[in-house]
């Protein structure tokens, strides 16, 4: 009988898990690819050198639109 992969169910994952499996990812790729460690990992941690494909997109922080509970016009 042929082995199955497993299917990941992205919906069980945080934002956090998410981007560690993308970093994963990212760095069996380059590995594949022909990069030393050292240079696989100077690219994993430059975050300008990931393709803008590769990782989730990151959530819009709107601190400043939040108005706060004494900003009410009375």
């Amino acid at each position: 009988m042929a082995s199955r992969k497993k299917v990941i169910d992205l919906d069980t994952y945080s934002a956090l898990d998410a981007y560690c499996i993308s970093l994963n990812e990212y760095y069996k790729s380059l590995r594949r690819a022909g990069f030393s460690v050292d240079a696989a990992f100077w690219l994993i941690t430059d975050p300008e050198s990931f393709p803008s494909w590769i990782l989730p997109v990151k959530p819009l922080e709107k601190i400043g639109d939040v108005p706060y509970d004494d900003d009410d016009e009375d």
